[in-house]
């Protein structure tokens, strides 16, 4: 009797901790207790979900029966069910949510390729699987051909920005104002064809924003934006009118995001300027600066003022060796921002003679960097470097902390024409100087930004040329170019963040879920340390040894025949004698640091495989000595 009791009450139990999961599981209530919030979804995604009107359907291709599919991809591939269904929940009914598996030689597989997915390999020798995201609005696609554990940070902008995507039919606008000769036949072709140079093509970064945008292009001498302009680029600005800085601020106001780029020495107008001169023409103007806007949106920057970096200086190949240039700087992986999307993925870039900018203090606007050169950086007066050599330019920078190259800016910009629109005759430097005309009351204009405005911001213009971003290859007769650095791919992402809506804008990279085991990383390089002080001794001692051994076995004599002694036979003998015993020490020495390392993994492995039953055991234990009390 008192058996059947117990069976009934284990089958109660486990009845009610399968109920409890699926009420848990059906409730819209989440809580998320991880330290950056990654399975939250942020106020930006909710408001974007929000203004869905027809729709959306979601199709996730993932693999399932894949022999050699690693374990982080099973692992992220429930992180990206659970993510879509509370998008799905978040929806209110205007999401769609299906999980397709697409088997070898089946109709799933072929709309996979269809929808453009891409085809991942598993492990060696391992099956090829699927795992993109294809979302559909009407006779719209749009798809993320990958989606990897690698981007899990972003994996709510990714997410956030298909949907958002796909619910677009026309191409997003792009406004360029430009000095430079970006899209070709620059302003100076006629001077290139009496010198017999042929027309200037357009440059790459041209090519990579019209693949996403229809580029429009603004002079700098036109009084108004054209309407409708989803994005606006400006690049090196210079003589733009009064009226046509008010029309930029305004349209910043709105809440339309603004790409700047400024330059304190232009290399292409450099280029420009040496080529007048031998003209006899004037002197070329090499920088770019907008003083009324900047100052306006507390933004500190110096047109005359170039950094050097002492860490990142390029290195050049010259006759009489490697000669490196601190003013122009060749940036790793530690100078960009690991949580910013424009910048998050990057390794390499190269900017030429660069500014740098700041928030002035107390600003009300969020300042985050991009891109930051090293702690050995300083500024330096741009005039000073037309004549001055690479290394007596290292010389003369005093290192004054990091600065600051690329930045995004946010938040409510105030107007810098708090008084309205300028006069017809009204100029720049009337403005700067503090001479406020009246305004025209008829375009008195926003005073303030409507809600939150977004800028970014470069203080380099050099890096969009090819010459700093592709290398040229001839294959077979056809010319191919190729990147060999990041740069191409900072211009496109950054137009891309912010072509997207202000809600797409908003949000930030989080963190991954699969966290490192900090105490065990730590444990593994303290013991990297400890065998690595005799391993560096050892390879020291191998190496003199080596040496003269070398030394000994070169000794030649007459007719190039080696001349050897009974001395030096035995001397020979003994240093390849400590040669062979030192390369076995450093055998031992590496495999008692593999076995360090082995050891303390498998300690945890069995902590972890012991505790939790342990732990029921002691609980068990306790609970029996409770009832029997």
């Amino acid at each position: 009797m008192k058996t059947g009791r117990k069976a009934i009450a284990i089958a109660l139990l486990f009845l009610g901790l399968v109920l409890v999961n699926y009420l848990a599981s059906s409730l819209p209530v989440r809580l998320d207790l991880t330290a950056e919030s990654i399975y939250s979804l942020s106020p930006g995604t909710k408001a974007m979900l929000g203004k869905i009107e027809d729709p959306v359907t979601l199709d996730l291709y993932a693999s399932k029966e894949t022999g050699g599919l690693p374990i982080i991809y099973k692992n992220y591939r429930a992180r990206v069910q659970e993510m879509i269904r509370q998008y799905v929940r978040a929806s209110r009914g205007k999401l769609t949510f299906n999980i397709i598996n697409p088997n070898p030689d089946t109709p799933e597989e072929e709309r996979a390729a269809a929808a453009g997915l891409t085809v991942l390999a598993a492990t060696k020798g391992g099956d090829q699987f699927f795992f993109g995201l294809v979302a559909i609005q009407a006779d719209q696609q749009k798809a993320i051909p990958a989606l990897t554990p690698q981007r899990e940070q972003f994996l709510e902008y990714d997410l956030s920005q298909l949907i958002y995507s796909v619910q677009r039919v026309d191409k997003r606008k792009l406004g360029l104002i430009t000095s430079l000769p970006l899209q070709g036949n620059g302003v100076d072709a006629q001077v290139m064809a009496m010198m017999g140079q042929p027309p200037q093509p357009a440059q790459f970064v041209i090519g990579e924003w019209e693949r996403s945008f229809q580029l429009i292009k603004v002079e700098p001498t036109a009084t108004e934006l054209p309407p409708d302009l989803d994005v606006l680029t400006i690049i090196h600005p210079q003589s733009l009118t009064l009226k046509l800085q008010f029309a930029i601020d305004q349209f910043l106001l709105a809440g339309k995001p603004v790409f700047l780029c400024v330059d304190p020495a232009s290399e292409y107008f450099k280029r420009q300027g040496k080529m007048h001169a031998m003209m006899g023409g004037p002197p070329a103007n090499i920088s770019s600066d907008l003083p009324v806007l900047l100052n306006a949106y507390g933004i500190t920057y110096d047109s005359q003022q170039i950094v050097g970096d002492l860490e990142n200086a390029a290195q050049f190949q010259t006759p009489a060796g490697i000669a490196r240039n601190p003013v122009w700087l060749s940036l790793r992986r530690s100078s960009f921002s690991d949580k910013a999307l424009p910048t998050a993925q990057l390794k390499t870039a190269v900017f030429i003679e660069s500014g740098s900018i700041a928030p002035k203090p107390g600003s009300p606007l969020t300042f985050t960097p991009l891109v930051q050169t090293s702690e050995q950086s300083g500024e330096l007066v741009g005039m000073t470097l037309q004549f001055t050599q690479p290394d007596d330019i290292a010389r003369q920078i005093t290192p004054s902390g990091k600065k600051t190259i690329a930045a995004l800016v946010t938040g409510k910009f105030k107007s810098a024409f708090p008084e309205g629109a300028p006069k017809d005759d009204e100029k720049p430097s009337d403005k700067i100087s503090g001479n406020n005309p009246t305004a025209n009351e008829t375009h008195a204009g926003l005073k303030e930004s409507r809600d939150t405005s977004t800028l970014l911001i470069v203080a380099d213009t050099d890096w969009l040329f090819d010459d700093f971003s592709v290398r040229k290859h001839d294959n077979f007769g056809q010319a191919a170019f190729e990147p060999f650095n990041d740069n191409l791919a900072l211009a496109a992402n950054s137009i891309e963040f912010l072509g997207g809506s202000q809600d797409l804008i908003s949000i930030r990279g989080k963190g991954n879920s699969l966290h490192p085991f900090t105490v065990v990383l730590t444990m593994e390089v303290e013991a990297q340390k400890k065998y690595q002080e005799k391993l560096t001794a050892l390879d020291a001692r191998l190496h003199q040894v080596q040496a003269k051994l070398s030394e000994l076995q070169g000794k030649k004599g007459t007719g190039n025949r080696l001349v050897t002694t009974p001395e030096m036979t035995k001397t020979i003998d003994e240093f390849q004698k400590q040669s062979a015993a030192m390369r076995a020490e450093r055998r031992e020495i590496r495999r008692s640091l593999r076995e360090e390392i082995d050891r303390l993994e498998n300690h945890l492995l069995v902590i972890n495989l012991l505790a939790t039953p342990l732990l029921l055991g002691v609980f068990g234990f306790w609970f029996y000595h409770s009832r029997r009390k």
